[in-house]
């Protein structure tokens, strides 16, 4: 697999290619032109010290603090991803999947390091086509096999460096496809939040058991649990989890009136 990094992906997407996209997807008429209008008047300087430039027209990059920018970028992406899809991939199933695009954090699959790289340029060269741009020195290659197997990747003639580990969406991957230090991770990080959150939350009087209960349930347990779903569990790491999810705040907790 290849994580790949694109150079500040917001503030390069280019005005009139996301129109043409747009209007590919059905974006028309009074909705294009609304759209449009958000951004036909956007201008900017440069300050230095106490000086001003003049005023410049700008024609790259979403704007900053928007809600809609989140879905034009999705859209945006949507077509580099669909130009850039070929039928390899890797099975899950009766799928086969081929790339995981969520925002600007992407990762291409595939069986072999040279049915990746055949990936890679393509998505790379599709990207360079929307006015995007992979940055070869935050994007990594990482073979899942538990033995330690070569994988060399190359963009524009630059060699892509090989982890043996990698966090994506803020779940640790590791070479040898195992959990083991995702889960510890995750238990590590819920002790964390329960040293946090003693004083402030269960030993504090004002708040009642419900809202106790309430804080525990909306940020404890999802600190724990998060990316539960991938996880292949061990009696041993069921014990420490259910020890994690029922220690000393729950009986705390518990023992309020």
């Amino acid at each position: 697999m290849c994580f790949v990094d694109l150079e500040k992906a917001f503030d390069r997407v280019p005005h009139g290619i996301l129109w043409e996209v747009l209007w590919e997807y059905g974006v028309r008429g009074p909705l294009l032109r609304a759209v449009r209008s958000l951004y036909n008047r956007s201008r900017s300087l440069v300050r230095i010290a106490s000086c001003k430039s003049d005023l410049f027209p700008v024609h790259v990059g979403l704007r900053q603090g928007c809600p809609l920018s989140p879905v034009l970028f999705i859209v945006f992406m949507d077509r580099i991803s669909r130009r850039s899809q070929w039928l390899e991939g890797v099975r899950f199933g009766d799928h086969r999947i081929s790339s995981l695009i969520f925002a600007d954090d992407v990762v291409l699959l595939a069986p072999s390091s040279l049915d990746l790289q055949h990936a890679l340029g393509r998505f790379a060269a599709e990207c360079e086509a929307a006015g995007m741009r992979v940055s070869t020195s935050k994007s990594e290659a990482m073979v899942l096999d538990r033995k330690k197997v070569a994988c060399i990747l190359q963009v524009g003639g630059e060699i892509l460096p090989q982890v043996e580990e990698f966090k994506y969406l803020g779940v640790l991957f590791t070479s040898e496809g195992r959990m083991d230090r995702e889960i510890d991770r995750r238990i590590g990080a819920a002790a964390a939040v329960m040293r946090s959150m003693y004083q402030s939350v269960v030993v504090k009087k004002e708040l009642s058991r419900k809202a106790k209960l309430s804080i525990y349930q909306s940020i404890y347990v999802p600190t724990l649990t998060y990316g539960h779903e991938l996880w292949v569990m061990t009696e041993r790491k069921n014990v420490l989890l259910g020890e994690s999810a029922s220690g000393d705040i729950c009986d705390s907790i518990s023992r309020d009136p």
